[in-house]
């Protein structure tokens, strides 16, 4: 049911040179970059433990970067399997299990649970957090959706 880690998507000329721009910043190499025009952000994928490094102290890098690009940057840290990838992508939420269940129908969801006092957080303001997780995983993991329990 798992399926691997397998790049499935495609880097535009933009993307790479938002990435590029990304790296010059934060000093952090970047494996993708997502617009989300609805959320008027990028958002970033950086490889396993550079998370900290990308944003820096009390976040300069990530607020140097939003202001060069002239909108909000999330950074996401990437993970091996998807459940990782799940909870990396919900932080800063304490996700307590994150659990594939296939549908009948063929599709592949990721049902978290959160602590309660973290609900909100996972969700997000519109939310726009686990937009981002539905997003990322979708693009990285063949998902089709990541639904808060």
């Amino acid at each position: 049911m798992r399926r691997a880690l397998l790049p499935r998507f495609k880097l535009s000329m933009d993307d790479m040179a938002l990435i590029a721009t990304f790296e010059s910043i934060t000093g952090v190499s970047a494996v993708d970059v997502v617009r989300d025009d609805d959320g008027e952000r990028l958002i970033f994928v950086v490889r396993a433990k550079q998370l900290g490094k990308a944003i820096g102290r009390d976040g300069v890098r990530v607020r140097t970067a939003a202001d060069a690009f002239g909108r909000t940057v999330d950074v996401v840290e990437m993970a091996e399997t998807a459940e990782d990838f799940v909870k990396s992508a919900l932080a800063p939420a304490r996700v307590e299990r994150v659990k594939i269940v296939e549908h009948k129908d063929g599709s592949l969801v990721a049902s978290v649970t959160v602590k309660a006092e973290d609900r909100g957080v996972a969700i997000g303001r519109e939310g726009r957090n686990v937009a981002r997780a539905r997003i990322l995983v979708r693009r990285h993991f063949d998902l089709d959706n990541v639904v808060i329990a």
